[in-house]
């Protein structure tokens, strides 16, 4: 039997754990896997974890379970069906959602996966636009005429004189034109990578964006009015509904752990992985840390989802450009609070029905450049059941992209709590500091891998990783790539693919999500 050590107990490491044992359950005994995952924290999921707060449930970092790939769907459906009956706050609204008969009864079962709606907009100037901006009154009222009039010029402008595509600013601008560029795209996107646009490789533009347009926009408003008018059913290209585990991302691979025990897998928590042995280009063994201690365990596979730049840098006798690219590489760290109010000062003026008429929003993009906030998450339109007390409080998360050791990582937990919360009340959000009935942080490091510095020459150091034969870089941090959870999780796909038929080629796994189109559209 041989034995494969899975580094990260992320989506990529389980999906990985779980195909090798479900695939060897058809092989003789001697071609079939001992399987261990080793992974650093006590949660599995990796930034699709869910923490658990005084009743009330955190997603780090907001996930939506929506991919064009049918094997995806179908595993995600084989852990957490579909629901089949509507949800608490379905039942509260009187309206019925999208349900497949004979699916489970989230009012009954926490094993199940919810349909929801897409709603996520943009926050400027204290007042709403959509995400992805949209060509309706709305919008132009809330830009004003003379913002509206620049904005049209300036798309013009990009549509006749086409940049050079050199930064991630040339690609925005390119697709959106100067003006909504710099409402919409800048600000953000500086507070997300602490880098100027300019200094951002287009690459991230293409993973994140792909396919989107004011062109793109256009099309997708006259797709749908002429649906509408005609009765039929058209191709959109942006999604309007995700399915969602009733307890939060982490559920999922929380029984996702199970299953991979089940069929005798193992999987270490709170082990951490430091360095490999490497022998004429294979791996023999690796050693992690657990409790203060060290381990070696030998291994015949490895597969590994944790950041390239800790992979190379735990490894021995690696050449000295591509050690110098690995260490090189640059990362963005999340920390979110978690805040319980009473209420939110936000005004639904949407046609969508809430639990105390709350914003209908999964999460809101923050273009506001007097804060530090990215992003807020309302969780009681997640799922109702990540919300203790749903028709009496509001349970948000604010989130906020760092770097590890800088002001804002080394903040104790109650200065977070204070400089988010004077966020909250200079955005409006709420009032005074005083309605805050309870807070919560929490800090994940590496959360985004960045498109700049030596990320340039990732093409080399992925080459020299394709010289060591039985080590396979899958998911997010292992190939670098700012993937969602279904690409991380085909990644998987392809490399237990390639272990089961001897492929030596890697260009099928690092090939994921390299495609030209937009990561949410749907037939």
């Amino acid at each position: 039997m041989r034995k494969a050590l899975i580094i990260g107990g992320g989506p990529a490491g389980l999906t990985a754990a779980y195909e090798l044992l479900k695939s060897g359950q058809s092989l003789a005994p001697s071609e079939r896997f001992e399987v261990i995952v080793l992974e650093e924290s006590d949660l599995l999921g990796g930034i699709s974890r869910t923490v658990e707060y005084h009743g009330n449930r955190m997603d780090m970092g907001g996930h939506r379970f929506f991919s064009k790939d049918p094997k995806v769907n179908e595993w995600w459906r084989s852990m957490l069906p579909l629901q089949g009956k509507p949800a608490y706050d379905d039942i509260m609204l009187n309206r019925t959602p999208t349900l497949v008969p004979g699916g489970p009864d989230p009012q009954k079962t926490d094993r199940v996966m919810l349909n929801r709606n897409r709603v996520s907009r943009i926050y400027y100037n204290r007042k709403f636009f959509d995400y992805p901006i949209s060509l309706k009154w709305e919008t132009f009222k809330n830009m004003g005429l003379a913002a509206t009039i620049q904005a049209g010029f300036s798309y013009l402008g990009s549509v006749l004189h086409k940049r050079r595509e050199d930064s991630l600013e040339d690609f925005y601008i390119n697709r959106f034109g100067r003006k909504l560029y710099s409402m919409f795209f800048e600000k953000y996107t500086e507070n997300l990578w602490g880098r100027s646009p300019k200094e951002i490789a287009p690459d991230w533009g293409a993973q994140r964006a792909k396919g989107l347009s004011v062109m793109t926009i256009v099309l997708d408003m006259f797709r749908k009015r002429f649906s509408h008018k005609q009765g039929g059913h058209v191709e959109t290209s942006l999604i309007e509904e995700f399915s969602y585990p009733k307890l939060g991302p982490g559920q999922l691979w929380d029984v996702t752990g199970e299953e991979i025990e089940k069929l005798g897998g193992k999987i270490l928590r709170g082990c951490r992985v430091v360095r490999f042995r490497k022998e004429n280009g294979h791996i023999t063994s690796l050693t992690y840390e657990k409790a203060g201690q060290e381990y070696e365990m030998e291994g015949d596979i490895f597969i590994s989802s944790m950041p390239l730049k800790d992979l190379v840098g735990g490894m021995n006798e690696v050449p000295e450009r591509e050690a110098a690219i690995a260490k090189g590489l640059p990362y963005r760290d999340y920390m979110t609070l978690g805040v319980l109010v009473p209420k939110l000062n936000l005004e639904n003026k949407t046609k969508i029905k809430t639990i105390s008429n709350i914003v209908p929003d999964d999460w809101i993009y923050v273009h506001d450049r007097t804060v530090s906030m990215g992003r807020f998450q309302i969780y009681n339109n997640w799922s109702p059941y990540m919300v203790k007390d749903l028709e009496h409080t509001v349970w948000i998360g604010l989130e906020y992209f760092c770097a590890e050791g800088d002001w804002m990582w080394n903040m104790t937990e109650q200065e977070f709590s204070d400089f988010a919360v004077k966020e909250m009340v200079q955005m409006g959000l709420i009032d005074s500091t005083d309605v805050v009935m309870d807070t919560h942080m929490e800090r994940v490091k590496k959360a985004y891998p960045a498109y700049f510095d030596t990320y340039k020459d990732i093409d080399v150091l992925r080459s020299y990783l394709d010289t060591i034969d039985n080590l396979y870089c899958v998911g997010r941090n292992g190939q670098h790539r700012y993937n969602n959870i279904d690409h991380s999780m085909v990644t998987s796909f392809e490399t237990v693919k390639n272990i089961l038929n001897n492929v030596r080629e890697r260009d099928n796994i690092w090939n994921v999500n390299t495609e030209k189109e937009y990561l949410e559209s749907t037939s």
